[in-house]
């Protein structure tokens, strides 16, 4: 059993998010790691061929980010980025724009709200999405909305495409495996290191020393 004189400001949901924690987990373990460790054999070509195509479909969300924060130079240069890669890459599967020097970018809602200064609020694990927070979680209707799979009509193959964007990413976090299986406690591994990345992406890398004053409190609501 897990014991705690004090619920962590940040995850004061703890109970619920351990179990789903536990769910997400097994489920992981069972399914998901077993098919991700087969697919990371295959070809590199292949997997890159796979992630290039995938992440053009969900590049529009990196456009629209773009230009909710301000960022109006990227927002040019990741239009172009995306019709380069949709046109000469063959509907994304090659990237020749990150050689035309046009570099890839990530944004998305949960990001924006924190550009503009909506507290994270506290820590909240999802089932089967993972680690997020109070703030970033609706976000994923936004970021869904503008994902093109979305718009395919075809049930069987926008699904397939989910499936498979689920076992990309996955492949992609295989190297953490061991470093999290092997720590004293992996949920709060997991919570801080998915805590620290979000707050790195707010703020676009410029973290402040531990002396600074925070961009927010995550326990607020």
């Amino acid at each position: 059993a897990y014991a705690r004189e004090a619920v962590q400001p940040t995850d004061r949901f703890e109970r619920f998010n351990r179990s789903v924690y536990a769910f997400n987990t097994g489920l992981d373990r069972a399914v998901v790691r077993p098919i991700a460790s087969g697919y990371s054999r295959l070809p590199r070509p292949v997997r890159s061929g796979v992630a290039n195509f995938l992440g053009n479909l969900a590049y529009p969300n990196t456009i629209l980010n773009d230009f909710l924060q301000g960022k109006w130079r990227d927002g040019v240069r990741d239009v172009a980025r995306f019709a380069v890669n949709s046109v000469a890459g063959v509907g994304g599967l090659m990237d020749p724009a990150s050689r035309a020097g046009l570099a890839k970018n990530d944004e998305d809602f949960g990001q924006t709200l924190g550009k503009w200064g909506v507290p994270s609020g506290p820590y909240l694990m999802l089932p089967l999405l993972g680690p997020s927070t109070l703030r970033d979680a609706p976000t994923w209707g936004v970021d869904y909305a503008t994902d093109l799979r979305t718009y395919i009509d075809t049930d069987a193959i926008s699904g397939g495409l989910a499936a498979l964007r689920v076992v990309d990413t996955r492949a992609t976090v295989l190297v953490a495996d061991a470093t999290i299986d092997q720590a004293f406690d992996p949920y709060a591994l997991v919570r801080d290191a998915y805590l620290q990345r979000r707050e790195f992406k707010v703020r676009d890398g410029n973290v402040p020393s531990p002396h600074e004053e925070p961009l927010e409190d995550p326990g607020t609501e």
